[in-house]
């Protein structure tokens, strides 16, 4: 792989990057991730999913902390094939290996998500240090910001965590 290559995910491939399964994997398609840069994924967003029955019954509202939890497996995504990358190894993830979401800051929520909306999460490495990734992550529907913050997460490995 070359340093700058384009790579799209499906479904299949995203659940080989991150241990969340339904209801909890919240990406459903990555559009390009370049690793050490830029990862741009999308959700679909449907009636169908769990938390609507109760947040909000008459109005059904997607929680903004899963808003920030979707960003932050995108960041996840992004932050396995940076550091492959880094490491010069190929673009394949660990077995055994998990990135924790460790800290958020400067999250702004500016609109409301709701069913039949699509949401497409862009996110950029910040910076990288003592195991700590930092990005820069914001969430849009039709080309409106929903959500933006800074997402901080480590990797772990079956001994680590």
């Amino acid at each position: 792989m070359t340093d700058n290559t384009i790579t799209t995910m499906d479904i299949e491939d995203i659940m080989r990057y991150l241990p969340h399964r339904y209801p909890f994997l919240l990406i459903d398609r990555v559009l390009e991730a370049e690793a050490g840069s830029h990862i741009k994924a999308l959700k679909n967003v449907t009636m169908n999913e769990p938390f609507f029955q109760g947040h909000f019954p008459r109005k059904p509202v997607m929680p903004g902390v899963l808003v920030i939890e979707a960003m932050a497996q995108a960041a996840g995504i992004l932050g396995v094939k940076s550091a492959k990358k880094e490491m010069g190894l190929p673009d394949e993830p660990e077995a055994d290996g998990i990135y924790f979401f460790v800290g958020i800051d400067k999250a702004r929520f500016r609109k409301t998500v709701c069913p039949g909306d699509q949401l497409i999460f862009d996110v950029s490495l910040i910076k990288s240090r003592r195991g700590i990734w930092t990005f820069s992550a914001t969430a849009s529907v039709d080309d409106k910001v929903v959500c933006n913050a800074e997402i901080m997460c480590t990797s772990a490995g079956k001994g680590d965590a």
